[in-house]
């Protein structure tokens, strides 16, 4: 599912700086100070929720959506108020969120 959202952001004009998979790895990729403009963060990264990561974007100012395959509710309530995209998505509820992500 990464890869091919990666390949429609890329044929939509992003350039996409990495594929994550796990809490620590995203987290050490924030923390480390990359130039990142904006995110897609799935709630579940194998098994583990990825609001420590959320925290860290959100310290950075770095605009994120959370895609999810879950409901609303199924978000940690401190999270709801965030963007969020339902697996499965298309590009332009994507597009959508991520713009709607820079007013949250």
């Amino acid at each position: 599912m990464a890869l091919a959202l990666s390949d429609m952001l890329q044929s939509a004009g992003a350039a996409v700086l990495g594929l994550m998979s796990e809490v620590q790895e995203a987290l050490s990729f924030v923390e480390e100070g990359n130039d990142v403009d904006a995110a897609i963060l799935d709630v579940d990264l194998h098994g583990e929720k990825s609001y420590p990561v959320a925290r860290a974007l959100v310290d950075r100012r770095i605009h994120f959506v959370f895609a999810t395959g879950y409901g609303e509710e199924a978000v940690d309530q401190a999270y709801r108020a965030f963007p969020r995209v339902q697996k499965p998505f298309d590009e332009h509820a994507l597009v959508r969120a991520l713009l709607s992500s820079r007013s949250a």
